[in-house]
């Protein structure tokens, strides 16, 4: 099942979309004198851009892609660590591997994102960046990882891929480090299927991200562009399809996300104060995306029979979303790049193996997700509401989860 924005699809998107298809103008790029050219692209980009108050918004193929063109802009490549939690999607992890550079795997705390403690063990001369994962949605804590990054002289980067639209302390994620991402992916808050997003606030980086996502190009091109080209770069570009639906979702948000809060918070009620639940840390209530309510279970074995019994799984199992069951990683097995590249290996001064982050893998096996906007059974979300769900559905299912709860202690 897919992110909460799915569930508002409506007239303005196929408004949008038809409006591009009628045009026969698919390419992000035109005239701006050619009637036929809608510039959704374009317009997603400023929109963005002004409403969460950054300088500059590059749109992209995927939140992969959008990794991709932030470590790109921010010229990570051999030779530096990037510090990453051992939990959160591969993308996060490979995209590094692909600059060359080498992830530094960190424990998570139970706000399940980065622990700055163990953030500030992992530095070694040879770290240039802090990946924050703002993962389910829920920020990190920017305030302590800002704070080690700029006595350390480190870059911060933020991975918003699942946290489009969640704010820091009033400030939107993504915005606060030096380069945020996003993904406009089926899971993710809103979506066009799939899409990306980066912001940042340096014009130089930003030179060199569009270059980087469009064959080398200087911004802003509108056209063939005349002139010579900066960077050897890929073809990373939105399409003005995928612009159009993720501009008419984006003109959703604010109303998505606080029904994801109401909903949240009516849920939540209902299981606080029950016996052996717990919840994870949230960094910012009022600031986080509340797609999910996380429950902490005071053991593994009470978690997994939870689990089993609610037909759904406990955050330990849930695939490339944790270094354990991240076989690629684990082996080191190397990209298939061709010559002249093929001697290329994959990193081996960092050692990955199961079990070598002690308290995430503690956690993550006494966690469950409890699905208030991303259906998702690959996240451990199976079990759970929807935001159109009935406040009679909220209470029939959080009366099923305490009731499975109490069952198992």
């Amino acid at each position: 099942m897919p992110g909460p924005g799915f569930y508002l699809i409506g007239e303005e998107e196929e408004r949008e979309v038809l409006e591009v298809v009628r045009s026969g103008h698919l390419f992000r790029y035109g005239s701006e004198s050619d009637p036929n050219f809608k510039h959704k692209v374009i317009d997603l980009e400023s929109a963005i851009r002004n409403k969460f108050n950054s300088p500059f918004g590059l749109a992209v193929s995927s939140g992969t892609a959008a990794l991709s063109v932030a470590f790109a802009a921010a010229k990570i490549g051999p030779g530096d660590e990037v510090i990453c939690p051992g939990y959160t999607f591969i993308a996060s992890m490979s995209s590094i591997i692909f600059a060359g550079a080498v992830p530094v795997l960190a424990e998570v705390d139970e706000s399940l994102t980065l622990d700055p403690v163990d953030v500030e063990r992992k530095i070694t001369p040879r770290t240039k960046a802090i990946l924050a994962v703002h993962m389910l949605g829920n920020p990190c804590d920017l305030e302590r990882l800002k704070e080690i990054a700029d006595r350390r002289g480190l870059l911060l980067i933020e991975d918003a891929a699942q946290a489009f639209g969640g704010k820091y302390k009033g400030a939107y994620l993504g915005t606060i480090g030096d380069l945020g991402i996003y993904s406009f992916n089926i899971y993710k808050t809103i979506n066009a299927g799939d899409g990306g997003f980066v912001v940042m606030k340096d014009q130089e980086m930003f030179t060199t991200a569009f270059g980087y996502h469009d064959q080398g190009h200087l911004p802003q091109r509108m056209g063939v562009e005349i002139g010579n080209r900066t960077i050897i770069g890929h073809n990373f570009r939105m399409n003005e399809l995928t612009g159009a639906f993720v501009l008419a979702q984006f003109r959703k948000l604010d109303r998505l996300i606080a029904q994801l809060h109401r909903i949240k918070t009516a849920f939540k009620g209902h299981l606080c104060n029950k016996p052996g639940i717990g919840f994870r840390t949230i960094n910012d209530v009022e600031g986080e995306c509340a797609t999910l309510l996380t429950v902490l279970l005071p053991t593994k074995a009470v978690a997994d029979k939870v689990a089993a019994q609610l037909g759904t799984k406990t955050i330990s199992h849930s695939g490339w979303h944790v270094y354990n069951n991240m076989e690629q990683i684990l082996g080191k097995k190397q990209a298939t790049l061709g010559p002249p590249f093929n001697s290329v290996e994959f990193p081996t001064t960092v050692e990955y193996r199961k079990g070598m982050l002690p308290r995430t893998d503690d956690i993550l096996s006494r966690a469950i997700n409890i699905s208030i906007g991303v259906v998702d059974a690959g996240l451990g979300s199976a079990f759970g509401v929807n935001p159109l769900s009935s406040n009679e559905e909220i209470l029939s299912k959080a009366e099923q989860f305490a009731a499975t709860v109490a069952r198992s202690l």
